[in-house]
């Protein structure tokens, strides 16, 4: 069964073929996986070593030539190590990239704290509004959230994870309903991979879940059409992260807002992914008790 991360190695060695403006950096990262795009495309497909600011420097000499530079590492390296190259040499210099990343918020929890980056996607917020925020809950979504990414000039955040939903969405860009309750029912937002677990943990709740790959920009009209008084945001990074920009599109809507997403305390704890996603109630059993104490029951 094909994972996020070999959907968009797949993804990227066609497009260095099939696309002469496709340029991609690594920082040892993914090298072997790439090796023959080099041989093939010596000039577009380069390996700085383990410098991370470096490979994004080069992404935005890149795209300065006009060539269409994609950067590749774990959250943690590409985006929390490399977020000053990212603000001064993409962001202040005007100019694009796709930035994809592994790991996400605890995929590499064995390894410690240094692999991961709950924050990576709130350090994007902090450079504005010009990013495009792409969270795909499904192999089957990389493919053309890449593809679209390699036709754009766009500053892209492609952010792929080991957690899966079972269905993919490829057109969910905006708010995809997938599950519709009552009228005036309470309005539950998953985000990427945080959809199967929210569904699991909404049965036999009268709430409306719906879902998107794409936080950034949110989809505005979609939130406003679909909420009411109640509205818990699930996201699979940290707490909060959209919470202001939900805020701002309800503004003149009484609302509650409950936003659940990873913990603002570091753990200090080794573990696997599904232990991180109970230690900060991202399972469905988690999400259930915050979800049904929210909206004070859990019927329908």
């Amino acid at each position: 069964m094909t994972d996020m991360r070999t959907a968009f190695i797949d993804t990227a060695n066609a497009l260095l073929d099939e696309n002469p403006r496709t340029a991609l950096v690594l920082a040892d990262i993914s090298v072997a996986q790439f090796a023959s795009a080099s041989h093939r495309h010596p000039d577009r497909v380069l390996n700085v070593g383990i410098r991370e600011q470096l490979m994004i420097g080069v992404a935005g000499g890149l795209a300065l030539t006009g060539l269409r530079p994609i950067a590749h590492s774990y959250a943690t390296f590409l985006v929390d190590r490399a977020y000053e190259q990212i603000k001064l040499d993409l962001d202040h210099q005007g100019v694009g990239a796709v930035l994809v990343s592994i790991g996400a918020s605890y995929d590499g929890s064995a390894e410690g704290r240094t692999h991961q980056s709950p924050g990576d996607v709130a350090l994007f917020d902090s450079l504005g509004d010009g990013w495009t925020v792409r969270v795909p809950g499904h192999p089957d979504e990389v493919a053309p959230l890449l593809r679209n990414a390699a036709t754009s000039d766009d500053p892209i955040y492609l952010r792929l994870s080991e957690q899966r939903n079972a269905e993919a969405y490829p057109d969910a860009t905006g708010l995809r309903v997938i599950r519709r309750g009552l009228t005036n029912a309470p309005l539950v937002v998953a985000v990427g991979p945080m959809l199967d677990p929210t569904v699991a943990a909404t049965e036999g709740m009268d709430v409306t879940v719906a879902y998107t790959h794409t936080p950034r920009p949110l989809d505005t009209p979609g939130l406003r059409a679909l909420a009411n008084t109640d509205v818990v945001l699930v996201e699979p990074y940290l707490a909060g992260t959209s919470s202001a920009l939900v805020s701002r599109a309800l503004a003149d809507v009484p609302h509650r807002l409950l936003a659940l997403g990873v913990g603002q305390t570091d753990l200090r704890r080794y573990g696997d992914p599904a232990d991180h996603a109970r230690w900060h109630g991202l399972d469905a059993d988690g999400l259930r008790r915050s979800i049904s104490g929210f909206l004070g029951s859990v019927g329908g």
